[in-house]
C-alpha cells in the first residue's frame, strides 16, 4: 500500500468522527426510548406467565427485518441523496414517531408506533454499515472502525440512560421520550455533516450478484448465523432454567450485566485482534472459542457455568459481528451494501428468533442447554473448515487491491452530490 500523504489524511479522520457522533447520539437516543416503553412493554413480560407472550415479543422483534430485507435494503441502495440521505430521514421520522409514543404511551396506538421505530431502527443499522467504508481509508481500517463503533454504541447507551432513567422516576416516561427525541434531533442535525456516498442506478448484475455471493461472505454468513442462533437459545434458555436456582433472579442479572459488558469487551478488543488474524479467521476462532466453552460448562454446571458462558458466547458474538461486517464492506458492490446488509440481518435476526423460539418451546436442563451450544459450535466449525480446505474460498476477493477500500463500478453506481 502506498503511503498516504499527510495533506490527505484528516478529512477521511474527520468523516468517521461525523458518523461516530450520528451514531452516538442515535444509539442514545433507543437507549432512553427503551428506558422509557420499559414498564409498559418490557419489564410487565412475567416468565411465569404464558410463554406465548414470550413467543410473541420474539414476533415483534423480527418481524421489522421481513420489512428491512425485501423493501427497504434496494431502497438504501437506490434512493436519490445515498445512506446519507436515508439517515437523516430516519432520524426526522424516529423524531415523529418518539414524541407520538409520549402521547399514546397509554393507548393501543403505542404498538405500531413501537413497531414503526423498530423498522427505522433496523433501516438505520443496515444504513450505517453500508456508509463505513466511505468514512474509511482503506481495507485494513474496516475492523477498527466497526469496532468502534460497536464501543461507542454501548458507553452512549449506558451514558444516555442515566438521564433518562432520572427523568422516568422524577417526571414520567413521556419526559424521557421527549429526552430520546431530542437526541434523535441531534442525529439528524449530525447526519447532515456525512461524507457523500454512492447509489446503485441499477438492480445489480450478474457479476455483482455472484461477488455478494462469494465464499468469503457465504461462509462468513454460516458462521454468524450459527453464533446468532446460539446467543438467542442461551439467553431464553438461562432466563427460563435459572428461575428453578436459588437466587435465580440475581444469577439471570449476572447474565445479562456480564453479556453487555462481553459485548463491549469484544467491540473494543476486535481491531487489536485483527492486527494478528483476518476476518475470516476471527470467526473460526469465535465458533472455536464457543464449542469448547459449551462443552467445557456443560462439564462445570450449575449457574456459575451459565454466567460464563453468557459472557463468552456475546463476546465471541460481537467479536464475528464486526469481522463479518468488515469482509461485506470489503468484498461486496460498494453501491449495493444495503441490500447486503439488510439480507443478511434478516437472516442472523431470523437465527436469533429461531434459537429464542427452542428455548422457550422445549424445557431441558442447563447442562443439556450447555451440551446444545457446545454441539452446534462445533458442528459449525467442523462444516467451515470442510469448506475452506475444500477449495472454496479464496484468500481476497477477486478485483480487490490490496490495502484500498473498496470501490463501485462505475458502470452500475452513481455519486450523491447532496
Amino acid at each position: 500500500m502506498e503511503p498516504v500523504p499527510s495533506s490527505t489524511r484528516r478529512p477521511p479522520a474527520s468523516k468517521f468522527r461525523r458518523l461516530a457522533v450520528t451514531h452516538a447520539l442515535t444509539m442514545g437516543a433507543d437507549a432512553a426510548m427503551v428506558v422509557a416503553l420499559a414498564d409498559s412493554l418490557f419489564f410487565d413480560i412475567d416468565l411465569d406467565a404464558a410463554r406465548s407472550r414470550v413467543l410473541l415479543f420474539l414476533a415483534l422483534g423480527f418481524a421489522p427485518f421481513l420489512v428491512v430485507a425485501p423493501l427497504i435494503g434496494p431502497m438504501i441502495d437506490r434512493v436519490a441523496g445515498g445512506r446519507r440521505f436515508v439517515i437523516q430521514l430516519v432520524s426526522v421520522a424516529r423524531v415523529v414517531l418518539t414524541l407520538l409514543m409520549a402521547v399514546y404511551l397509554d393507548a393501543l396506538a403505542l404498538f405500531p408506533l413501537v413497531f414503526g421505530s423498530l423498522v427505522l431502527q433496523k433501516t438505520y443499522a443496515v444504513s450505517k454499515s453500508a456508509i463505513v467504508p466511505s468514512t474509511v481509508r482503506s481495507e485494513a481500517e474496516l475492523v477498527e472502525a466497526n469496532s468502534k463503533l460497536g464501543l461507542i454504541a454501548g458507553l452512549t447507551g449506558v451514558v444516555a440512560v442515566i438521564p433518562a432513567a432520572l427523568l422516568l422516576k422524577v417526571v414520567g416516561a413521556p419526559a424521557t421520550l421527549v429526552y430520546s427525541a431530542l437526541l434523535f434531533v441531534g442525529a439528524f442535525v449530525a447526519a447532515t455533516r456525512l461524507p457523500p456516498d454512492v447509489v446503485a442506478a441499477d438492480a445489480p448484475d450478474a457479476e455483482e450478484v455472484r461477488e455478494l455471493h462469494s465464499s468469503n461472505i457465504e461462509l462468513g454468513a454460516v458462521a454468524m448465523t450459527a453464533l446468532r442462533a446460539m446467543v438467542g437459545f442461551t439467553f431464553f434458555h438461562l432466563a427460563f432454567w435459572l428461575r428453578s436456582q436459588d437466587q435465580g433472579t440475581l444469577w439471570f442479572a449476572a447474565v445479562v450485566g456480564l453479556s453487555a459488558l462481553a459485548a463491549m469487551l469484544g467491540n473494543a478488543v476486535a481491531s487489536a485482534v485483527r492486527v494478528r488474524v483476518r476476518e475470516e479467521t476471527m470467526l473460526s476462532l469465535a465458533l472455536l472459542v464457543c464449542a469448547v466453552a459449551g462443552l467445557g460448562v456443560a462439564a462445570l454446571g450449575g449457574p456459575v457455568g451459565a454466567v460464563i458462558l453468557a459472557g463468552v458466547l456475546n463476546f465471541m458474538a460481537a467479536l464475528g459481528r464486526l469481522s463479518f461486517e468488515s469482509i461485506v464492506q470489503r468484498d461486496a458492490p460498494g453501491a449495493n451494501r444495503g441490500r447486503a446488509f439488510a439480507v443478511f440481518e434478516t437472516r442472523f435476526q431470523l437465527a436469533w428468533a429461531l434459537g429464542a423460539f427452542l428455548a422457550v418451546a422445549i424445557q431441558v436442563p442447563g447442562v443439556v442447554g450447555f451440551l446444545v451450544v457446545g454441539v452446534a459450535a462445533a458442528g459449525t466449525s467442523f462444516y467451515l473448515w470442510g469448506r475452506r480446505t475444500g477449495g472454496g474460498v479464496t484468500r481476497r476477493s477477486r478485483g480487490r487491491a490490496r490495502g484500498r477500500a473498496p470501490r463501485p463500478r462505475s458502470g452500475s453506481a452513481r455519486p450523491t452530490d447532496r
